[in-house]
């Protein structure tokens, strides 16, 4: 790419809209050229406006910039959300309709039939759903990140498809970070663990039979499986981990569960982005891993971390997984989204104009 992209990153002062300022800082497609937040923010320079979390400082190029008001009219090409469900629900597709390439981590519009959920390494071929929005008229387009809890169980499960995946028990212990700032008050997180977090089960129920669902013509026809969740909030400050047990129609061997979580290589759509991770899927020998504190930045924070396989009592066998929440499972994600979008070509019309301007 001739020159990098100009981004607008929405919600750029919470903890999911930090991150994407961080992972955008270096990116090598991307640059971030606008902020934007709520009334209270807007007006001020990022660095007033953001109570920063993350380690270090804002990038100081990013520092200066003014956050604008979310009715803003955007010059970017690319729009990066992280906003709150009830404004992003209107919000995006009014800025897709008008000509953005819109990659979200909000929830608001993640089961729209024309929308897709995209993990790229599994579902990279959903992204032509694209096209049906531009038939009923949008000049850009929408494309979503999955709930971050399911992430780490999703890619586990991907590779395990041809076995006929029926049945999905897991449960959850997520970090305070996916609660944002300030989040889970330190009275009710420190020394307890949170048997509820509201409307995640549901989520965690639904979302992963649209993403391993197949594309056909102009919709997503879901994979039909049941999937049972337990969603626990956890005094962890990053990584989700999640304990699965999963039932076969064609029940494998281990050895073929081991076999085809090692060769996959995620799909041919998305193996040449940038973010992709590198490698998708890790599997862990130790007997008690894996563990947020060790492995959740494996692979800059991209990659799922599987371990202790074995057979199941009830279902036919079980796992741990565990991805970063707000790398992987929000901000990176969607920035991995946002690439496969270039990809295949749908800011060609935005590249082609950037590319006449240096030529010029």
């Amino acid at each position: 790419m001739s020159q990098k992209l100009d981004v607008a990153v929405l919600g750029a002062t919470g903890t999911v809209g930090q991150r994407f300022i961080q992972l955008l800082a270096a990116h090598p497609w991307f640059r971030v050229a606008e902020v934007a937040a709520s009334d209270r923010s807007a007006g001020k320079r990022y660095a007033e406006a953001t109570r920063w979390v993350l380690p270090g400082e804002p990038p100081t190029e990013i520092a200066n910039l003014t956050v604008l008001p979310l009715d803003a009219a955007f010059k970017s090409p690319i729009v990066m959300s992280a906003l709150p469900g009830d404004v992003a629900k209107t919000l995006e597709p009014t800025l897709a309709a008008a000509g953005h390439l819109v990659s979200s981590n909000t929830s608001a519009n993640r089961m729209q039939t024309d929308v897709p959920l995209l993990l790229p390494e599994i579902n990279a071929d959903h992204v032509r759903l694209v096209d049906a929005q531009r038939r009923k008229g949008w000049a850009g387009a929408l494309v979503t990140m999955s709930n971050c809890t399911i992430v780490g169980t999703v890619v586990a499960l991907a590779p395990l498809r041809e076995f006929g995946i029926e049945r999905i028990s897991l449960v959850s212990m997520q970090a305070i970070s996916g609660s944002g700032y300030p989040g889970v008050a330190s009275f009710d997180i420190l020394d307890n663990v949170l048997p509820y977090i509201g409307g995640e089960e549901e989520k965690v129920e639904t979302e992963p039979q649209k993403i391993l669902g197949a594309l056909t013509q102009d919709k997503i026809v879901h994979l039909e499986t049941r999937i049972s969740a337990a969603c626990n909030r956890v005094p962890v400050m990053d990584g989700h981990t999640v304990c699965v047990s999963v039932g076969f129609k064609h029940k494998p061997t281990l050895a073929q569960i081991r076999e085809a979580w090692e060769n996959y290589q995620g799909h041919d759509l998305a193996r040449e982005l940038p973010s992709l991770p590198k490698p998708v899927i890790t599997y862990s020998e130790g007997a008690d891993r894996p563990q947020p504190r060790r492995d959740r930045d494996a692979g800059g924070g991209m990659t799922t971390t599987i371990g202790r396989l074995r057979e199941c009592s009830l279902l036919d066998y079980k796992f741990v997984t565990l991805s970063h929440n707000t790398v992987r499972g929000a901000a990176g994600g969607a920035i991995l989204n946002a690439e496969l979008l270039v990809a295949q070509g749908y800011a060609s019309h935005v590249m082609d104009t950037l590319e006449g301007a240096q030529t010029r």
